[in-house]
């Protein structure tokens, strides 16, 4: 075996390890400050915590608390702040895209039965696709469309639909339902790195300079970081694609994704509602016969 493919064996090896491992530390790390903001005991009375509750581990009893206000300085220098599961996951998928797609994008990318194009086209686009779709994502979030949830989750889905359908008109089916998920994973990322990092940095500045902080840098990274909550399943899925191909090679592949992407998100609700001891059984069992529905169309439409 010549020592450039052989190397870039063991690169891809390395790299899909690493992206799987730092997935799920992201992931979990997600699910869990969701489920502990949900879940915390709101109904004290206290100038400084907002939120308590405990947690058993190994054994051992833990003490959560969300505070209205700064901690001691001493623990500003000792934050621990969840960043880099989030860089990680991402800068290791680029890299993968790249030496696996990208190196061999005449292959993998280019289907002259969807649309013929050089394969420096292609990566041009895949590119672009992700940088456009981010400025989007992120002017959406900035307009007063937010404040309306039906209308930014109406709209979201819309956007869904139309790009899953448009990359498939320029991809082979498998790299265009992967760049469905490169675009909304690229959101997550952007979410932690524009949004949610610099605004705990600069409440952590305020704190250590005795200052009031900005709630509102709060509530924003908040905001973003239930996005990424409620993308994690349909990524996830994505993610697994590959192990899917009568979905993936689906004539309704891109409608399949969008179905899924509703579903899935249901389902996120229906265990976030739980976290906060709001038990509507409903809405899961809603996304369960919804899948089922989904499977029996699949089939009677092959």
């Amino acid at each position: 075996m010549e020592f450039l493919p052989y190397t870039i064996k063991w690169l891809e090896v390395i790299l899909r390890w690493g992206h799987v491992v730092f997935a799920i530390l992201w992931v979990g790390n997600s699910f869990l400050f969701n489920y502990l903001d949900n879940n915390l005991n709101k109904n004290i009375t206290s100038n400084d915590v907002d939120g308590e509750g405990y947690l058993m581990h190994s054994g051992f009893f833990y003490k959560l608390s969300r505070l209205k206000t700064s901690p001691p300085q001493d623990y500003l220098n000792r934050l621990v702040i969840f960043k880099w599961q989030s860089y990680l996951t991402f800068v290791t998928g680029m890299l993968l895209l790249v030496v696996i797609y990208y190196y061999n994008a005449g292959v993998l990318m280019v289907d002259k039965r969807v649309l013929l194009m050089p394969p420096s086209y292609a990566i041009i686009i895949s590119l672009l696709s992700l940088i456009i779709f981010w400025f989007i994502y992120d002017l959406l979030c900035k307009s007063k469309l937010i404040e309306n949830n039906v209308l930014f989750i109406s709209t979201a889905i819309i956007l869904l639909a139309a790009v899953s359908f448009g990359l498939t008109k320029l991809f082979g089916p498998k790299f265009a339902i992967l760049s469905v998920g490169l675009i909304i994973g690229t959101n997550m990322f952007g979410n932690v790195f524009t949004v949610i990092i610099p605004n705990q940095m600069n409440i952590i500045s305020s704190s250590k300079r005795g200052e009031k902080f900005d709630m509102s840098l709060s509530l924003a990274a908040k905001q973003r970081s239930i996005h990424n909550n409620y993308s994690t399943f349909l990524v996830l899925f994505i993610m697994l694609s590959g192990h899917s191909s009568f979905l993936v090679y689906h004539q309704y592949n891109w409608l399949i994704l969008c179905a899924l992407a509703v579903i899935t998100g249901v389902a996120r609700h229906y265990f976030n509602l739980r976290g906060r001891n709001i038990h509507r059984l409903y809405i899961l069992i809603s996304s369960i016969i919804a899948l089922i529905v989904l499977a029996v169309l699949v089939l009677l439409f092959k």
